[in-house]
């Protein structure tokens, strides 16, 4: 299964919905650039940038794509 469609189930499980645009946006720059670039977006930066394009419940969509990548040690 790819991290994405581990973030979507993740938010859907918790929220009801898989907020696809988010986990894309934040993972974007790491799809171009590698991994070491993860930390342009995945951060408190990236995660109130997402609350500024598309509300509250998409930031906390962020966040909990933080936290799995953070248990599955992708930082």
């Amino acid at each position: 299964m790819t991290r994405l469609r581990e973030h979507e189930e993740d938010c859907i499980r918790e929220l009801g919905e898989p907020f696809t645009e988010v986990h894309q946006w934040l993972d974007d720059i790491s799809r171009c650039e590698g991994p070491d670039d993860r930390g342009y977006r995945h951060n408190r930066l990236g995660v109130e940038e997402i609350r500024r394009r598309w509300g509250d419940r998409a930031a906390k969509a962020a966040e909990i794509h933080l936290k799995s990548d953070e248990e599955m040690g992708e930082e």
